[in-house]
């Protein structure tokens, strides 16, 4: 219980020294853009890169991976159903709001947890494997589809219609160039590599990526200090869909599939544990990147987060 309450109140802290720097407005009024982006470009790509390159991928193909992705992938696709089919939200919409229902926060709660709790640091990797090399290509492939503000093109700002090549050859460029993609896909090309690279090679990328987590947690405290103006609040079905998927449907789907596979105690622990974290502060990351969804993410991230400790408690109450 210690260490899940620790790794909590390390993030909750990060996030409230993010809130007194926007209450304040201490780095200026467009700070939290100029973060979310740095974070996007630079410091995520470079954790993603040098992680990745160390990860095991016999991973993949183990049982604790199969639950994970099969569970995720579900939740994903019952979070479009809905969004899309029933309530018929735009595509750029249904795009953060999958993700907030289904994208975890892995990297600044999971790898904690996995160190503290599960004593074992690679229970994160399937989870963040398949955020990284489906959940964020689909993500950013749909929304690099759909663009506003600066990444809409002049025709497209117009109102002129876009010929479908030329669509589909931008979007295949966007997402191919997506520092994100191209860490991950780098990063997978070095752990598959029959050697490994120095250490010294991957340092300054462990540096740089190091400053990921505390700006994302930064960034997401900075938007909560934001004065909310008429249409900031998130529609609450949508709201209501993405926490009651993040907070009680994953978790308890991930427990049933687990069980059924069989999964010995720990990797069931490890797997449920990790399919009951919060919402990942990179989906509002991604948002505020692409100008869709900012406040479903921040109040998914918020609202998730705040529940994760009752929800973690249970889970390591019941299966530790």
């Amino acid at each position: 219980m210690a260490a899940v309450l620790s790794a909590l109140g390390t993030m909750g802290a990060v996030v409230a020294l993010g809130w007194v720097l926007g209450r304040w407005r201490v780095l200026g009024e467009r700070a939290a853009p100029v973060l979310a982006r740095v974070v996007f470009a630079v410091a995520a790509p470079a954790l993603l890169l040098a992680t990745v390159a160390r990860a095991d991928l016999h991973l993949l193909v183990s049982r604790t991976a199969v639950v994970t992705w099969s569970c995720t992938a579900l939740v994903a696709l019952l979070a479009v159903v809905v969004l899309r089919l029933v309530w018929r939200r735009s595509p750029a919409d249904v795009t953060v709001g999958t993700l907030s229902s289904s994208y975890v926060n892995a990297g600044n709660i999971g790898l904690p947890l996995a160190v503290y709790l599960l004593d074992d640091p690679v229970a994160v990797v399937p989870t963040l494997l398949f955020q990284l090399l489906v959940l964020a290509p689909v993500a950013f492939a749909v929304l690099d589809a759909h663009p506003a503000g600066s990444h809409a093109t002049p025709a497209r700002r117009e109102g002129s219609p876009v010929p479908v090549g030329l669509r589909v050859a931008a979007v295949a460029r966007r997402t191919v160039s997506n520092p994100i993609i191209v860490a991950t896909l780098t990063g997978l090309v070095l752990a598959a590599l029959p050697w490994s690279l120095p250490d010294v090679v991957l340092q300054p990328f462990t540096l740089v990526g190091a400053a990921a987590a505390p700006l994302a947690l930064i960034t997401f405290g900075m938007s909560l200090a934001v004065p909310r103006g008429t249409g900031a609040s998130a529609p609450r079905r949508d709201l209501a869909l993405a926490v009651g998927l993040r907070s009680v449907v994953h978790p308890v789907l991930t427990w049933g599939v687990g069980t059924a596979l069989g999964l010995p105690a720990p990797a069931l622990l490890a797997v449920v544990a990790m399919a009951a974290l919060p919402t990942a502060q990179n989906v509002l990351v991604y948002a505020m990147q692409y100008r869709h969804g900012e406040a479903l993410a921040r109040d998914a991230g918020l609202v998730t987060t705040v529940l994760c400790v009752p929800v973690l408690l249970v889970v390591a109450a019941t299966l530790g």
